[in-house]
């Protein structure tokens, strides 16, 4: 009895064992398995981040000496895939011309022209097709010589097929199918590659006609393309991407080239790229700043209101001021986008019942500045508001009657007793805030996609836009999808914001 009782904890350690290192084989099967299908798809960048994320896992949770670590392994392993990744993907996409029309990598290029191929007129046939029960038997004819081929009975099931034929003598005694039915096979029949004895493939050229189909590229010696129906030699440019022929005429599809800085350039000396950046980044700047102190006056304004003891019936106001931020952040932006619009909004109407004008609310930069900044007081106020109405509870009213006494006015009391006591606890979240206008993409989206334009620029950039619709419209929208621009772009707005939050970083060390 006491053998048994001895044993069973042991045997327990073992199956928990057996267990632990079970579950740890499957995650490394598991994990060399998708491993092995990202290198396969040769998708380099992410077979590595998973073999450093897995191997460093087994490692951590496997070896006692790295016990420590498994607290912070999730965190390391989180921040490596979905910070440190991505920002080194972004800026190794930044130093290539990656875009809409450099899409693929060389040799899938190069597949792609020598797939190409073209018919040979000098090698034509024509054809029959004779009905032999469910299937089909395909005769070719020369048209020079006469000689005759004739395929084995096939079936067309619309799918891509070679068939080969062998010479014959006569071909079947029964008539062949007439031209409607050439017609309704026409499909199936142009899906057929027939070979005749000595290689050649032939494809259907005409309802009546097959002809040699031959490969229209072949690949030479440092990645030369020799056209096999001109002659003419394409050879790549490695600054472009693109294939080009001696008059140095590019032939699409392009390919991905490393083209260093050249992007990073573009943004800092070219004018007609720097100067749109700056101007949109100053915007941001100042559309942060300001909403940040617009949202904060109005809430600041409102929640002092509803501290005032006179106020009767404050449950109603707070409920009717805080209604805004119930309300889907897109819906009230596309109600305030039907409100301003110039011709039938209801706001240009009452302008010009009052004072007998339009604004151009879309097409002014001033006003489309304004518009945005005003609906983005109103959808930011209510946060504000409560953010406020809780800190004023917490300031002591004898500071405010003992300002009274002292003859101080409601100035005085805001400057010299309100904004101290709230603006420390305050100041973190107004920094969100600022950070997060920063990135509004979704305001400057559905109000004014960023327009009006900002003329004399070569990359799609307007008056409203902000840094990151900016961005998104190069990358994705608009002609050009440059990813390579924009990626350097957001590089640099990634050290912009970096450089603006270790500086505040630094003051906030110097405050203390």
């Amino acid at each position: 009895m006491l053998t048994i009782l001895t044993l069973a904890p042991i045997q327990k350690i073992k199956y928990n064992q057996w267990l632990k290192q079970g579950l740890f084989g499957c995650v490394g099967g598991l994990g060399l398995y998708l491993i092995t299908i990202l290198y396969a798809q040769q998708q380099m960048g992410l077979a590595l981040l998973f073999l450093v994320v897995f191997s460093g896992g087994l490692y951590v949770f496997i070896s006692q000496r790295a016990y420590s670590l498994r607290y912070a392994f999730p965190a390391v392993a989180g921040i490596t895939c979905f910070i440190i990744f991505p920002l080194l993907y972004t800026v190794g996409i930044s130093l290539t011309n990656y875009s809409g029309n450099n899409l693929l990598t060389l040799d899938k290029v190069q597949d792609y022209f020598i797939q190409q191929r073209y018919i040979d007129e000098s090698q034509r046939y024509s054809f029959k097709v004779f009905k032999q029960g469910s299937q089909l038997q395909i005769a070719l004819t020369d048209l020079f010589s006469q000689q005759q081929w004739l395929s084995n009975n096939i079936e067309l099931d619309g799918q891509p097929k070679t068939v080969s034929i062998h010479t014959a003598q006569s071909l079947p005694a029964q008539s062949s199918l007439a031209i409607k039915d050439i017609i309704k096979l026409k499909k199936s029949l142009k899906q057929l590659t027939l070979e005749l004895p000595n290689g050649a493939l032939l494809s259907m050229t005409g309802l009546r006609q097959f002809a040699a189909s031959k490969s229209l590229y072949q690949l030479a010696e440092n990645d030369l393309l020799i056209n096999n129906q001109t002659g003419e030699q394409l050879s790549p440019n490695w600054h472009t991407g693109f294939y080009e022929n001696n008059q140095g005429e590019a032939y699409p599809p392009g390919f991905t080239v490393s083209i260093g800085l050249d992007n990073y350039t573009s943004v800092l000396f070219d004018d007609s790229v720097r100067e749109p950046f700056i101007q949109i980044f100053v915007w941001t700047f100042v559309f942060s700043l300001l909403s940040v102190l617009f949202t904060f006056i109005v809430g600041l304004f409102l929640a002092s209101l509803l501290q005032w003891d006179q106020v009767k019936g404050k449950g109603f106001y707070r409920v009717m001021l805080i209604l805004p931020y119930a309300v889907p952040a897109f819906i009230s932006i596309l109600v305030f986008k039907g409100l301003f619009n110039q011709n039938a909004g209801e706001i240009n109407l009452i302008l010009f019942q009052l004072l007998g004008i339009k604004l151009d609310w879309f097409t002014s930069p001033f006003l489309a500045k304004s518009m945005i900044l005003l609906v983005n007081t109103w959808l930011g106020y209510p946060y504000m508001m409560l953010l406020c109405m809780g800190l004023l509870q917490s300031i002591p009213k004898d500071l405010y009657e003992a300002s009274a006494m002292d003859g101080a006015g409601p100035l005085d009391n805001l400057f010299k007793i309100t904004l101290p006591m709230i603006i420390k606890p305050l100041t973190p979240l107004l920094i969100a805030c600022f950070a997060f206008n920063f990135n509004n993409f979704v305001l400057i989206s559905l109000l004014t996609n960023g327009g009006p334009d900002i003329i004399g620029a070569t990359t799609p950039a307007g008056t409203t836009d902000l840094l990151v619709s900016y961005t998104y419209r190069i990358a994705f929208q608009d002609s050009g999808q440059n990813f390579g621009l924009a990626a350097a772009i957001a590089t640099l707005i990634f050290l912009l914001v970096g450089a603006l939050a270790l500086a505040k970083l630094k003051l906030s060390k110097l405050e203390g």
